[in-house]
């Protein structure tokens, strides 16, 4: 059971920073094999992928490397972000642009409280949507 939360935690963690990965899958995986400890599993996915964008926000707060050329490369992202502030850090878990808003939040520096939160809630809402998901809407698919 140690080890299948490390694992989903440790892909969660990847899957946050700007490397892709597989932690959805991992999930409902896990959920399949083993029902009763769902919310284990919720709390590691949700605990790996915000400490990863917590530590991507961090590095983005402490280091300017790349401004330029990534808000070139993410012109809405980096346009959304600068119009809505910390709001858009609860849209972190969206593929593709996801990732990049809260190294945007470090280099716009925002608030790291309520950045952190505005993580955490995020992540935390879009991982107890999949394993909802996989519980009651998806009962039936084999693991």
């Amino acid at each position: 059971m140690l080890s299948e939360l490390l694992i989903l935690f440790t892909s969660s963690f990847v899957s946050a920073t700007l490397f892709p990965g597989g932690s959805e899958l991992l999930l409902i995986y896990y959920i399949k094999a083993d029902p009763q400890h769902s919310w284990l599993y919720w709390l590691s996915a949700s605990a790996g992928n915000s400490l990863g964008a917590i530590i991507t926000y961090l590095l983005g707060y402490y280091i300017n490397w790349g401004r330029d050329k990534a808000a070139y490369k993410y012109p809405k992202a980096w346009k959304y972000s600068c119009r809505y502030g910390v709001i858009t850090l609860f849209f972190s878990w969206l593929p593709i642009i996801g990732d990049f808003l809260p190294l945007a939040a470090g280099w716009l520096r925002f608030s790291i409280l309520p950045s952190t939160i505005a993580i955490i809630v995020g992540k935390a809402l879009r991982y107890w949507l999949i394993v909802s998901s996989t519980l009651y809407l998806l009962p039936n698919l084999a693991a």
